[in-house]
């Protein structure tokens, strides 16, 4: 049930559209849970049918005039409720480690391309967290919410960091056993 939580956090952040939501989506909470704009646009509407958000009223109803929506009282105590909630990590699912696990049993021929595009679009991955974390994260940004989403940041830093370490290892590893073109 994230992704009514995903929407519920950037509502509160800033009232939006689901236009506004999608694009928003796509340059930060996307990085670490994705959504398809029509998943979004479909749990607007639940999460309004179930009262937790609203349509911000229009000083002048235009036909075809996008909707902005708020956070309600209610949807702001599911939000606490869920980031109190206690909940397991979720296994990992990465087709890149069952592909290297199949290549166990018919061989690493042609591994090592893949690898070394992973290993690229990592590295790319990094750079855009790193230009996101000196564009939005001065040392002097230290409200609570600026440190949050650093943390979470980090995170995505951390993660891209072990990426490039393991693949590299990995690149490594199936080039010595097949010759640097495997």
């Amino acid at each position: 049930m994230s992704l009514p939580h995903a929407i519920l956090t950037a509502l509160l952040e800033k009232p939006s559209s689901g236009l506004e939501l999608t694009r928003r989506f796509d340059k930060s909470i996307g990085y670490f849970w994705s959504a398809t704009h029509q998943q979004i646009y479909r749990e607007l509407g639940r999460l309004e049918e179930s009262g937790l958000i609203r349509e911000l009223p229009s000083e002048v109803p235009v036909r075809g005039q996008k909707k902005e929506y708020e956070v309600l009282p209610a949807g702001g105590a599911e939000l606490a409720r869920w980031v109190a909630e206690s909940q397991d990590p979720k296994p990992m699912r990465d087709p890149l480690l069952l592909r290297i696990r199949a290549a166990g049993v018919v061989g690493p021929q042609g591994l090592g391309p893949e690898l070394r595009r992973h290993l690229e679009l990592h590295r790319h991955q990094l750079a855009q967290y790193e230009a996101i974390e000196e564009k939005d994260f001065p040392p002097e940004r230290d409200a609570v919410e600026d440190r949050l989403r650093r943390l979470v940041l980090h995170g995505g830093i951390a993660l891209e960091t072990f990426w490039l370490h393991w693949l590299e290892e990995a690149l490594g590893e199936v080039e010595d056993m097949s010759g640097p073109q495997a």
